[in-house]
């Protein structure tokens, strides 16, 4: 049984789990801040190009100026003119249609005081630059997986842990100081690594001390946490309208969690597997004491045994060739399953972020979009609490992403003056994404082969992270036609809803060990075999009815 042997005695979920896991919990908060800033950061308000005449103007022009200075539906350009009072007033028609391209620009100011968009003029030919610091947020993220996973196993969850706290504190005031787009792009780009290193590293911590029956609601219920720290940004961004000082404000709630480094403890299951059994048996002890049990004598003793066996069994797998992505793609069906699993990370995370990203561009009250866009992750979370040891896996996930492709794509039909309806459809589509999101987690590990689950997981990640790369990029064709983004979300949800049924059910099925269990699972007899079996079960029946 291992160190699971040790939370059944310490209690799967006593007090002291529970003190633990809550605090665990909190950084998820600021993780969420960090990932979700950029929506605020980088808002874009309504602006103009600055007319030749103009020097600090507002925003506001009236109708008929602005039919002197600008082409009809156009921001970009300005007529090219010679602006003269007798012009301004009507005095002398316009003599040439001709355009100039904007030098400087006038912006809505009413909404955001100060975003880095306006500082930097991240607008027209240059608006793809806002696009592309989300993006490098997100190739952050996938880098930080990468680097601080790698850590975490060699070095311990709890110096990962810190470093990345330490890390994310430094470049989140960095990124708040930057005097230019490129040392801005960069410092967020590292903050956004150690999101993976301060999140992820908290929910490995949180799921290693749990029972295994406890492991769904600790996993679940820690996302909720940063459906919190979601709603919570709105709220620092009503208050708080330039983005310095919001990027400072959203930064420094990680200090809190710096005094973490004297209440929480190394992971004991890490600890174990590293053979530090007397650290780990320390750690065992004070959570015995405080959940008011006792662990017997015996089971410290089965876990030196167990610790001494795992050391050799380590050995002798650092002889063999490590597994690799590969191994997952040499036979048919095994492939036919990764890819599929691929794509479903894929679509999950695009479509997730790209919603999250996209709630500027809704209509209506943009605060109130994201905190609704932030609150329906909440009773997203919550149904798999209760359907997915129920319903099972495939039917979780290909429900909710067929929901979320139907109530995105219902958008191209709603009237451009419903724009509630319209809102309306896109939190019913990431309500559900959500709940797919949170589904594939399980769903994937439990589809591969237990030598090659920790590189398919990672190598899913990767994939998830590239969506998540991408999903910046649909804000700016929302500027082309504002329902793209929603359609395109919801095209790539229907897919991946449909293609996932093609996906075995995994639920109360033993996961596959080897490569050719892997292989094997979910995989239809062929008509021989079935024959043959069928047969078989023909006289078997014969010969139990003969014997009765």
């Amino acid at each position: 049984m291992g160190y699971d042997d040790v939370i059944t005695h310490l209690g799967e979920f006593g007090p002291y789990q529970k003190r633990i896991y809550y605090l665990l919990c909190l950084p998820a908060i600021v993780c969420a801040f960090h990932k979700l800033a950029g929506v605020f950061l980088l808002a874009k308000p309504d602006f103009r190009c600055a007319l030749p005449f103009e020097n600090g103007s507002t925003y506001e022009l009236s109708p008929h100026l602005w039919n002197l200075s600008y082409p009809q539906n156009e921001r970009c350009s300005y007529y090219d003119v010679d602006y003269t009072a007798e012009y301004l007033n009507g005095s002398i028609p316009r003599s040439s249609n001709d355009t100039k391209s904007c030098t400087s620009y006038v912006y809505d100011r009413s909404k955001y005081l100060n975003s880095a968009v306006t500082e930097w003029d991240m607008v027209c030919s240059r608006s793809l630059l806002s696009a592309t610091s989300d993006s490098l947020f997100m190739l952050g993220v996938l880098l930080g997986s990468f680097i601080f996973g790698q850590m975490s196993d060699k070095l311990g969850r709890k110096p990962t842990f810190f470093a990345s706290l330490v890390l994310q504190l430094i470049f989140g005031v960095f990124a708040a100081v930057a005097p230019e787009y490129f040392s801005y792009t960069i410092s967020r780009m590292i903050v956004g690594a150690t999101t993976s290193g301060v999140f992820l590293v908290a929910y490995v911590i949180a799921l290693e001390m749990v029972g295994s029956s406890y492991r769904l609601f600790a996993g679940v219920a820690m996302q909720m946490f940063f459906s919190v720290g979601f709603m919570l940004t709105a709220g620092f961004a009503y208050f708080i309208h330039d983005w310095r000082w919001l990027q400072v404000a959203l930064t420094l709630p990680g200090l809190l969690f710096l005094c973490y480094y004297w209440i929480i403890p190394e992971s004991a299951r890490w600890l174990l597997m590293k053979g530090r059994k007397d650290e780990a048996f320390v750690i065992i002890e004070k959570a015995a004491k405080e959940n008011k049990v006792e662990v017997p004598n015996e089971v410290y003793e089965q876990l030196v045994d167990e610790v001494a066996e795992k050391k050799k069994q380590d050995e002798m797998a650092a002889s063999q060739p490590a597994a690799t992505v590969f191994d997952l793609l040499r036979y048919p069906n095994l492939r036919r399953k990764t890819l599929l699993i691929f794509f479903d990370w894929f679509v999950n995370s695009g479509v997730y972020y790209g919603l999250s990203w996209n709630t500027n561009n809704l209509g209506g009250n943009q605060l109130v979009n994201f905190v609704i866009s932030g609150a329906v992750e909440i009773p997203g979370y919550t149904l798999l609490l209760f359907t997915l040891n129920r319903w099972g896996r495939r039917s979780i996930l290909c429900g909710t992403m067929l929901v979320a492709g139907i109530s995105l794509l219902a958008t191209i039909f709603v009237p451009s003056d419903m724009n509630w309806l319209i809102i309306a459809c896109a939190m019913i589509g990431k309500l559900a994404i959500t709940s797919s999101y949170g589904t594939i987690y399980i769903f994937s590990a439990e589809q591969f082969p237990t030598v090659v689950r920790n590189v398919g997981l990672g190598a899913s990640s990767m994939v998830a992270r590239v969506g998540g790369i991408l999903a910046p990029y649909l804000k700016l064709l929302g500027e082309i036609w504002r329902p793209l983004p929603l359609i395109i979300c919801g095209a790539l949800s229907l897919t991946a809803g449909l293609l996932s049924l093609l996906l075995p059910e995994t639920l109360n099925k033993p996961m596959p060990e080897t490569i050719e269990d892997g292989e094997n699972f979910g995989k239809k007899p062929a008509p021989q075999e079935a024959a043959e079996d069928g047969g078989t079960q023909e006289l078997n029946g014969m010969l139990n009815g003969r014997s009765g």
